[in-house]
């Protein structure tokens, strides 16, 4: 019932700036946060930046390049990626928590998006 659809990821060279972009659609109640996430080769997916309530939280190793926020368009999120670098390739990962129609109830869930990649090139 809920999607979400990543999109902006592509090839940069380090130093570079990337916007992605989500977008969520289905049974939305409320959404609480949004956030994005990444997975590397080989590495566990981790968090990168969320946004809750107009609240935005960040990693350490984006603090400062990376910016989260939410579109002007209602269920949307933004992550403003500036000054790439090569560890910054990954998969990533759009998420939605919050409250969402099913079974003609109200519950609070947590979705995925299928990822856009992110490739940094030197």
């Amino acid at each position: 019932q809920v999607q979400l659809v990543e999109s902006g990821g592509g090839l940069v060279q380090a130093g570079e700036s990337l916007r992605l972009s989500c977008a969520a659609s289905g049974s939305i109640f409320s959404i609480n946060s949004m956030g994005w996430y990444r997975q590397a080769p080989g590495k566990q997916r981790e968090l990168v930046a969320r946004i809750t309530n107009g609240i935005p939280t960040y990693a350490d190793f984006v603090k400062g390049r990376f910016t989260i926020s939410r579109g002007n368009a209602k269920n949307t999120v933004d992550l403003q990626m500036n000054n790439l670098k090569l560890e910054d390739t990954a998969v990533y990962y759009c998420n939605v928590e919050g409250q969402f129609v099913l079974l003609s109830t109200i519950s609070d869930m947590n979705y995925w998006g299928k990822g856009t990649l992110v490739t940094v090139s030197s």
